[in-house]
């Protein structure tokens, strides 16, 4: 599977938040990811309901949701009606993670589990053959511009490996200071699914970087 780059809103204009979302519309990029932050889970506060309504009237591409908030399993169903296509949450907010997941599922989402650095992949041993994507935080969440922590790619590794012969299907996303110098090892290391915000939203040329992300080797020997 030719892996899959989405750009991060969080990282867009939002005094020109419509040409932003253009801009993806029309580049090479799969989704558009879109982090939610409650100020609880997270240092920070981003947006809500309204917000990615208006993105989903005109956002030609699936909606990427990452839920770093407490409690995400009372906002499931209006995150859905919201317009969201993939629905991540985090390990660490859940208390029970198999019933989460299986209301994400329920609602005709892709069912997305996400770690913080500090979180090993092997929490999710029990749970791997359930899931549809596992989202590993390589900054800690919160704030874009942060710099890449490198364990990433052990963690990613570990990941293909626990997965392998249980669920060969898995989507592995990587989000946080991902760039044209890493996205290669990532790869190779075994992640199908990049995020990329100041990255992309911060270059004169967004597309170009959008277009330069889908053409990293993907085929090459893991490291």
């Amino acid at each position: 599977m030719k892996h899959l780059v989405a750009p991060s809103v969080l990282a867009a204009d939002f005094g020109n938040l419509q040409r932003d979302i253009e801009m993806v519309n029309t580049s090479e990029a799969d989704w558009f990811h879109v982090d939610i932050m409650d100020g609880v889970f997270v240092p920070n506060i981003s947006f809500g309901f309204p917000v990615l309504e208006a993105l989903s009237k005109h956002a030609k591409k699936p909606l990427d949701v990452h839920l770093m908030i407490v409690d995400p399993d009372r906002y499931l169903s209006q995150f859905k009606k919201a317009g969201a296509a993939t629905i991540t949450v985090h390990y660490e907010a859940c208390t029970h993670l198999h019933r989460t997941v299986q209301a994400i599922k329920d609602l005709g989402c892709i069912a997305g589990v996400a770690l913080n650095p500090h979180t090993p992949v092997s929490v999710l041993d029990d749970i791997i053959e359930d899931i549809d994507m596992v989202l590993i935080m390589s900054v800690n969440p919160g704030f874009g511009g942060q710099k890449f922590i490198q364990n990433t790619y052990r963690k990613i590794r570990t990941l293909k490996a626990m997965a392998s012969g249980r669920n060969e299907n898995l989507l592995i996303e990587i989000d946080g200071g991902v760039n044209s110098e890493n996205a290669p090892l990532l790869l190779k290391a075994g992640a199908n699914v990049l995020v990329a915000g100041n990255f992309v939203f911060s270059a004169a040329e967004p597309q170009k970087i959008i277009s330069g992300l889908k053409a990293v080797p993907h085929n090459l020997m893991q490291v």
